[in-house]
C-alpha cells in the first residue's frame, strides 16, 4: 500500500509539474470528444438542417442590423422613440430601393444584356488576336523552344469549357433550389431586421442569463469585443466597396470605356472579398477594354491603378484602420481555406468569422493561462 501512495504520488508530480505531459493529455481529451462526436453525427442532423434554414436569413439580418442600429441610435438620441425610427428608415429605404428600381437598375439590365450580346464578338477578336500573337516570329521561336502547342491549349480551353457549361445545366435544379432559399431568406429579412432592431439591446442580457454568474463579466466582455469586430469590418468594407465602384464608375466615363456601370458594380460586389475581390474584378475589365484597342486596354489599367492606390493608401486606412489586426498573409489563406471548405458563402464570411474566433480563442486561452498556472514564472 505503501509503494502503491508513493507512485500515486509521483505521478501526480509527473503530470502536474511537467507542462508538456499536461499539453499532451488536454490534446488527448480534444480528441477523444471529437471521435466520439463523429461516431454519433446522425443525432446533429436536425440541427444541422435547421442551421441551414435560418442561416443565410441571420447572416442578413446581422449584417443590416449593423449597418442600421448606429441610424436607429442616432435617431433615437434625437427623442424619437425607437419603432418610430426603425419605420421612418424603412420607409426610406423603400424610396431609395424604388428610386433604383426606376432609374439605376434599367440602365445596369441594359448593359448586361449589352455585354452578353457582345460576349461572341469579344471571344472571336481574343481568339484572332491570340492566332495572330501565337503567328508571330518571336512566339514561334519561344514556343518551339519550351514545346508549347498553341492547337492543344485551345482544344484543352474549349473542353474545360463544354464541361464547365455541361456540369452548369445538369445542376441547373440545384441552382434553382438554392435560388428560391435566397428569395425565400430576402423576404423574412424585414421581419427579423426589425426586432433585431427593436430589442436587440437586449439580446446580451438575455444570452448572458444562460451563462454561470462567475463568468457573465469575462463573457460579455468576449461578446461585446466579438460585435466590434464584426461591426467595424462590415460597416467599412462595404463603405470601401462603395467607394472603389463609384471611383471606378468615375474613371471609366472619362476614359469612355464601354459598359462602364456595369463593370464598376461587378467591382463593388466583389471587393467585399479583400485582396482576392479586385483580382476578380478586373478580368471582365481587361477583356472588355483589350477588344476595345490597346490604348484603352493602357488607360483602363491606368484608372484600375489609380483607384487602387488611392483605396489603399488614403480610403481603407481610414475607414477600416487596423480594427482586426489579421496579417495579409493570413488573410489570403483564411480566404481559401473557406471557400475551398464553404464555397462563395465562405469566401464572403472568411475575414469577420476569423476575427472572432480569433477574439473567442485569444480569450479561451487567457482563461486557460490565468487558471492552469502552467505559464507562471518559476523562481
Amino acid at each position: 500500500m505503501r509503494n502503491s501512495g508513493a507512485w500515486s504520488e509521483r505521478f501526480k508530480l509527473l503530470v502536474i509539474h511537467n507542462k508538456f505531459i499536461f499539453f499532451l493529455l488536454f490534446l488527448l481529451l480534444i480528441g477523444l470528444n471529437i471521435l466520439v462526436l463523429t461516431k454519433i453525427k446522425f443525432v446533429f442532423t436536425p440541427f444541422t438542417v435547421l442551421l441551414k434554414t435560418v442561416l443565410l436569413p441571420l447572416i442578413l439580418s446581422g449584417v443590416f442590423y449593423y449597418l442600421l442600429n448606429p441610424v436607429v441610435y442616432y435617431l433615437e438620441t434625437k427623442k424619437i422613440k425607437r419603432v418610430y425610427s426603425i419605420i421612418l428608415l424603412y420607409l426610406i429605404i423603400i424610396g431609395v430601393i424604388a428610386l433604383l428600381l426606376t432609374i439605376v437598375i434599367p440602365l445596369i439590365r441594359e448593359q448586361i444584356l449589352g455585354l452578353i450580346q457582345n460576349i461572341p464578338t469579344y471571344v472571336r477578336t481574343i481568339n484572332q488576336q491570340f492566332e495572330h500573337l501565337m503567328g508571330s516570329q518571336l512566339m514561334n521561336q519561344l514556343a518551339n523552344s519550351i514545346n508549347f502547342n498553341a492547337d492543344e491549349l485551345m482544344n484543352s480551353i474549349s473542353q474545360k469549357a463544354t464541361t464547365i457549361l455541361n456540369h452548369t445545366l445538369s445542376s441547373l435544379s440545384g441552382f434553382l433550389g438554392a435560388l428560391t432559399e435566397t428569395v425565400l431568406a430576402i423576404v423574412t429579412v424585414p421581419f427579423i431586421l426589425f426586432y433585431l432592431l427593436l430589442e436587440g439591446k437586449r439580446l446580451p442580457s438575455y444570452i448572458l442569463s444562460f451563462a454561470p454568474v462567475a463568468i457573465r463579466d469575462s463573457a460579455y466582455s468576449v461578446m461585446k469585443e466579438m460585435s466590434h469586430q464584426i461591426s467595424s469590418y462590415i460597416r467599412g468594407q462595404i463603405i470601401v466597396s462603395f467607394c472603389i465602384g463609384f471611383l471606378l464608375f468615375i474613371g471609366y466615363q472619362v476614359i469612355g470605356l464601354d459598359f462602364s456601370l456595369v463593370l464598376a458594380v461587378i467591382a463593388a460586389c466583389t471587393s467585399i472579398v479583400p485582396y482576392l475581390g479586385p483580382a476578380i474584378a478586373i478580368t471582365p475589365a481587361l477583356v472588355v477594354a483589350s477588344v476595345t484597342s490597346p490604348v484603352m486596354l493602357l488607360k483602363m489599367i491606368v484608372i484600375w491603378t489609380i483607384v487602387q492606390l488611392i483605396e489603399g493608401k488614403f480610403i481603407s486606412p481610414q475607414i477600416m484602420g487596423k480594427t482586426l489586426h489579421i496579417h495579409p498573409v493570413t488573410i489570403i489563406f483564411v480566404i481559401l481555406t473557406a471557400g475551398n471548405l464553404f464555397g462563395v458563402l465562405g469566401i464572403i464570411l472568411a475575414v469577420p468569422g476569423y476575427a472572432v474566433l480569433k477574439v473567442f480563442i485569444s480569450h479561451m486561452f487567457l482563461w486557460f493561462k490565468t487558471k492552469s498556472g502552467l505559464y507562471e514564472v518559476q523562481d
